[in-house]
């Protein structure tokens, strides 16, 4: 196969999972009502649907990404996309609510493992110079998968809630049928430098974490700082999910907040430890990566907000249908995918990182004034919502994929599954806190919130917004080189493209590109 088409398809593969792990986020939505009537349930059981897949995909990213760099990028890819598919089959079956819960959780964990390592086997297929683009489509499907899974999810439960699960096994049996043919197999390599006692901490060829040189001994990855992080996440992510319905104040909220940041900061602890940690805190050196998992945490804060508030309205408050409202979403969308696939790359070789994450996060603010100014209780989408879903889906556009280049550019190669997971998590644990804001925001003593609940609404999220632009200022303007961590390689079985890095040829630096394309992670000097 040509060079360029396998990179194509490279490029179909990684995107369609990471497609269908985010459609199924938001998806689930519009089908509450048929599973209500179906399983006789209270919305408040019912709501474990979404919270159960929820809670693992924003708990379990950064371990599997730490595990796919330590033992196969691809082989934990291909695990969670028949993990995945498996659970969407049994979730389509379900004869019951706690089965089908049960089987949410087991889907979760395979779209947990898919986000990071699609990430990760992306960037080490794709040259120096076409990483911006690649990352940019990759980060685009993200969004227009919560953009389109109203949509979708209401024409699917035209014919039966079970075919928005069931509709998940063809699309993953043919795209592992692809990735069999188009994907090789990755993982973090300890060049001979290290080997020689220059690191301690980066993982080998053979999936094991390197000990000191001279031990002669192997150190497997941290799996009680995997359980740390896990049931922590879990326990933030339930506080926030539930808080509405126990009471923010209430002890089982608090104490599920509280016990959740007791047992991360013993995760971060127990990092500074262990010779192979699930999470290299050294990333968090970098001004660039920090920032930009800052910024993403705060953008999809206020996307998660934006996503819920806007379907409410028109369903609720506009009493609009609710396939007509799905399809309302789709301008959104679209604006979205052609600004980020065809515009975000070259905009960001030309302004950089900085310049474009702060003016896509100011579009939307600036959208979501417009929306508490011009929205009323008459339903008018042509005139008072459609131009400024069209200004904030260029905005979304923009942004997602700036931030995404902008944190895997700061990355070793040892480290592109591991780091990508941190944006997978960052965006996650910021659409359950927009969620949860928004429905702090839309509670009413009535029980029916009326237009000025909305109106706060979209003040929270244009603040919100507005903070995330203040971070992508603490990007620099231009991608630096990468500096976190030892020399690296990677080990794969393709031949090198154009800016990858030869097996086994250990790197002691990289270069500067021009603004917009990531860094050659791990290419040496003179390539």
């Amino acid at each position: 196969m040509h060079a360029d088409a396998r990179l194509r398809w490279v490029l179909l593969v990684t995107s369609a999972a990471t497609f269908v792990a985010s459609l199924d986020l938001f998806v689930v939505n519009v089908a509450f009502g048929d599973l209500a009537r179906e399983f006789h349930t209270d919305p408040a059981t019912l709501s474990w649907v979404l919270n159960g897949y929820t809670i693992v995909l924003a708990a379990l990213p950064i371990p599997f990404g730490r595990f796919a760099d330590a033992y196969g990028r691809l082989r934990w890819f291909v695990a969670g996309m028949v993990l995945f598919a498996a659970a969407s089959a049994l979730c389509a079956a379900a004869p019951s609510l706690d089965w089908l819960i049960a089987a949410r959780v087991l889907q979760g964990v395979g779209a947990a493992a898919l986000l990071p390592t699609s990430l990760g086997l992306l960037l080490g297929e794709f040259p120096a110079h076409r990483r911006a683009a690649a990352v940019a489509t990759w980060a685009a499907t993200g969004s227009v998968a919560a953009a389109f899974g109203t949509p979708v999810g209401a024409l699917l439960t035209r014919a039966s809630w079970r075919w928005i699960f069931l509709i998940n096994v063809p699309i993953v049996i043919v795209t592992l049928l692809i990735a069999r043919r188009v994907l090789t197999e990755s993982r973090a390599e300890v060049p001979a430098a290290a080997a020689a006692g220059t690191s301690t901490a980066s993982p080998v060829g053979t999936g094991r974490a390197a000990a000191p040189a001279g031990t002669g001994a192997v150190v497997r990855p941290d799996l009680f700082g995997t359980a740390l992080l896990t049931a922590g996440i879990a326990l933030v992510t339930l506080g926030l999910v539930e808080g509405e319905s126990w009471g923010w104040a209430g002890a089982r909220t608090l104490g599920a907040l509280a016990g959740g940041l007791v047992l991360v900061a013993a995760f971060l602890w127990q990092c500074t430890r262990h010779r192979a940690p699930v999470l290299e805190l050294d990333l968090f050196r970098d001004r660039q990566f920090s920032a930009a998992a800052g910024a993403t945490v705060l953008l999809f804060t206020g996307f998660g907000a934006l996503l819920l508030g806007n379907v409410l309205l028109l369903t609720d408050l506009w009493r609009q249908d609710v396939l007509v409202a799905g399809l309302e979403f789709a301008p959104a969308g679209i604006i979205s995918a052609i600004v980020a696939m065809f515009g975000a790359a070259r905009l960001a070789t030309r302004f950089g990182y900085r310049t474009l994450g702060a003016i896509g996060c100011l579009t939307i603010a600036a959208s979501l004034l417009a929306y508490r100014i011009g929205i009323g209780t008459t339903p008018d989408f042509p005139r008072e919502v459609l131009p400024f879903e069209i200004t904030c889906g260029a905005g979304i556009g923009l942004v997602i994929p700036t931030l995404a280049a902008a944190l895997s550019a700061a990355l070793p190669a040892t480290r592109r599954a591991t780091g990508s997971a941190v944006f997978a998590m960052a965006r996650q644990l910021g659409t359950v806190l927009g969620v949860g804001a928004t429905v702090a925001l839309m509670a009413s003593p009535s029980g029916v919130p009326d237009l000025a609940h909305y109106q706060r609404v979209w003040v929270f999220i244009a603040v919100v917004e507005v903070a995330a632009a203040l971070a992508c200022l603490l990007l620099p303007a231009r991608p630096t080189p990468v500096s976190i961590g030892a020399p690296v390689s990677v080990s794969t079985s393709v031949v090198p493209v154009a800016g990858a890095v030869p097996a086994g040829g250990p790197v002691t630096g990289a270069r500067l590109v021009p603004a917009g394309t990531a860094p050659a992670l791990g290419s040496a000097p003179g390539h």
